[in-house]
């Protein structure tokens, strides 16, 4: 799924989100999601690569890499979360 939200009202992309985690549960899927959105890869994600120009620069659970990223891209993403957006 690449930015499969992107375009997409909040309340749409709420909804489309619990749809895709549904079908996850329910058929045993792995997916992946494309995003630069950090806080729909927060909701979506439990295993997470960051990449940077075609390089992947960090791997590891989603919740390790956004509350302690080790890599300065991926601190400059979590960093570059407009104020009061929760990443």
């Amino acid at each position: 799924m690449d930015e499969a939200t992107s375009a997409l009202d909040v309340s749409v992309q709420a909804q489309v989100l619990d749809v895709v985690s549904e079908i996850r549960r329910a058929r045993h899927l792995t997916v992946l999601f494309i995003s630069h959105d950090l806080a729909v890869v927060r909701r979506v994600c439990e295993s997470t690569v960051v990449m940077r120009r075609g390089e992947i620069v960090e791997r590891g659970t989603t919740d390790a890499i956004l509350r302690n990223p080790q890599h300065p891209y991926t601190r400059l993403l979590i960093d570059s979360v407009p104020a009061g957006a929760q990443a």
